[in-house]
């Protein structure tokens, strides 16, 4: 792009002013590009599509790549058995360093899931590591389907309860997925 010069001669605008003009009204550039944390998102992505664990789905919640919806199937002989279970995952900017939020939408009766649906499970916490994926992650969510951690919950009465009467306590959990799950 050019200006008048005070010869009456045109020059060229200094180049920084418009960053991704070659000099053509049709070829400006893009110069947003996906971050280095939105790329091992697409990556991990496109892993979970081709080999899901089971029981297992999620993807991008509209075209926003950093807010995934995904959904677990209760597995076969718990008290979830059948249910459907949403969950939103939000990846924090700095993904993989930081872990992913992941929080129930679906009401369960779980001693791993506190009222709001927030999890406590050492994957999302202490034991992160950038190594780790959603497929991963996933996997870990669904374990504690078959196998709770009442010994680090987030809901110590319904831990307790699962550690002095385990069939009452599928007996709730049952309920409460008749109730909220199918």
């Amino acid at each position: 792009m050019m200006t008048p010069g005070g010869s009456g001669r045109l020059r060229p605008l200094p180049t920084p002013m418009y960053a991704g003009y070659s000099g053509t009204a049709s070829s400006w550039v893009a110069k947003t590009s996906v971050s280095a944390s939105g790329k091992r998102i697409q990556r991990e992505m496109a892993e979970l599509n081709v080999d899901p664990p089971p029981d297992c789905s999620a993807g991008p919640k509209g075209d926003n790549l950093y807010h995934w919806i995904a959904t677990i199937i209760g597995p076969s002989g718990t008290p979830y058995e059948g249910g459907i279970f949403f969950l939103d995952i939000i990846f924090p900017s700095d993904y993989p360093f930081k872990p992913p939020k992941l929080v129930f939408k679906t009401r369960i009766y779980h001693c791993n899931v506190d009222t709001a649906g927030n999890l406590s499970v050492d994957i999302l916490r202490d034991s992160w590591s950038p190594a780790l994926t959603i497929t991963k992650v996933l996997q870990a969510i669904r374990s504690i389907f078959l196998k709770p951690e009442p010994y680090s919950p987030a809901l110590p009465v319904i831990a307790r309860l699962y550690l002095t009467d385990r069939d009452k306590h599928d007996e709730v959990a049952k309920e409460w997925t008749l109730r909220f799950a199918k």
